[in-house]
């Protein structure tokens, strides 16, 4: 940061450092045991897979997802938000914030399922941003992932999601980069059933 001289405070520099900070430490992901209902997301895209005896369904929205994996009635739901408001409650097996790396691996027992994922946060330079982003929308079209794109104050966000599916399990990865704050969220989950 160039400062004009000695002593100065960059009050821009010092609000924008704080934003950014607000919104990493604000992200944080929700597994649930049962089904959310649409209604309470501002839903961008959706897509469902059926593979074998399970069935994944996915929504994106500007920065979040959703992610509902059920096999023989059982549900186990991830959702990746960074919103003030509430989340709801009920079903609630485990939550994490996101920022820095975290890893989790949730076993549920009674359904038969078994939830992991790796979560990685990173605030960048305006310009690797840039081609982070170039990259990574290129990534999302080439594999046809759901996507959504907008722009913010700032310039270019993308939010996706890419789904592979196997026999037993399925492995996405989420990518969400806010130009905002110049931060790129990556969030790798599988689910997996008995």
């Amino acid at each position: 940061m160039h400062l004009p001289w000695r002593g100065a405070v960059d009050i821009g520099a010092t609000m924008n450092i704080q934003t950014k900070q607000n919104l990493l430490q604000s992200y944080q992901v929700v597994v649930y045991n049962r089904a959310l209902h649409p209604d309470l997301f501002t839903l961008k895209g959706r897509r469902v897979v059926r593979q074998g005896e399970y069935d994944l369904e996915a929504w994106i929205m500007p920065g979040q997802h959703l992610l509902r994996f059920e096999h023989r009635n059982n549900c186990c739901v991830e959702l990746l938000t960074h919103e003030d408001r509430p989340v709801p409650t009920a079903g609630v097996v485990t939550s994490f914030l996101c920022a820095g790396e975290r890893d989790i691996e949730q076993p549920f027992k009674k359904e038969g399922l078994n939830y992991m994922s790796t979560v990685q946060t990173e605030t960048l330079s305006e310009n690797l941003y840039q081609s982070t982003y170039d990259e990574l929308a290129s990534f999302a079209r080439e594999n046809n992932a759901l996507s959504h794109a907008w722009t913010d104050d700032v310039g270019k966000c993308l939010s996706f999601v890419d789904i592979q599916r196997m026999n037993r399990e399925v492995h996405c990865q989420a990518y969400h980069l806010i130009a905002s704050n110049a931060l790129v969220l990556r969030i790798q989950t599988i689910v997996e059933h008995a």
